[in-house]
Order: structure tokens, then sequence, then C-alpha cells
């Protein structure tokens, strides 16, 4: 009867211990990126949340480390969409981006293609 009361602690306690792993993920992924707010400024979560797109296992080792150097101090100043873009482009990043040139004519927006039909 003790043995099985001793395994059946033994359970709970590492399910406690699951528990308390699967929920401390989130809160410190939710705490980098509240340090990331900190120093980006402009369109740099724009970038920030590209990357996360195209590479999430990559981002998810990043976003923390980088929160590390910014609360460690070594990185101090504001960064910006083409400041990060570079620090990802450096460090083998590749990111594509769905750009969309419009023209604005007589009051309406019309895409590259709209407008050499018309020509």
């Amino acid at each position: 009867m003790l043995e099985m009361q001793k395994r059946l602690l033994i359970k709970k306690s590492e399910e406690e211990k699951r528990k308390a792993g699967e929920g401390a993920q989130p809160k410190e992924k939710t705490q980098a990126r509240d340090v990331l707010k900190k120093i980006f400024v402009g369109r740099a979560f724009e970038v920030w949340d590209a990357a996360w797109k195209q590479y999430p296992q990559v981002m998810e080792r990043l976003e923390p480390n980088l929160a590390r150097l910014v609360l460690s101090g070594e990185i101090t100043e504001h960064v910006d969409e083409g400041q990060l873009l570079q620090i990802m482009r450096m460090i083998g990043i590749k990111l594509r981006f769905d750009v969309k040139i419009k023209i604005l004519e007589h009051g309406k927006f019309k895409t590259i293609s709209e407008k050499l039909k018309e020509a």
C-alpha cells in the first residue's frame, strides 16, 4: 500500500513539473517580446513578424538571445526595420516580402499590371 502511494506521489509531481515547464515557455516568449518592444522602432516588428512566419525554428532560438543582449546592455540603441533586416541577412536569414506597387491616378490606386493593360 505504501509503495502504491509513493508511485502515485511521484507520478503527480512529474505531471506538475511538466505542466510548470509548459506554462513557463509562453511566458518567457512574451517577456522576450516585451523587451524587444523597447528597442524596435518604426516598422521593425513587421520585419520581425515576417521572419517568424518564414523561419519559426530559427526565430524561436533568436528571440530570447536578442532579448538577453538587450537586458545585458550590449544592445542599447533603437533598431529600425532597415537595421533589423541587415542583421537578419548577416546571420543568414533571407527574408522575402510581398511587395505591391500601386499608382495613384484620378483618385484611385491601380497596380502596375492594371496600368500596363490600359496602355
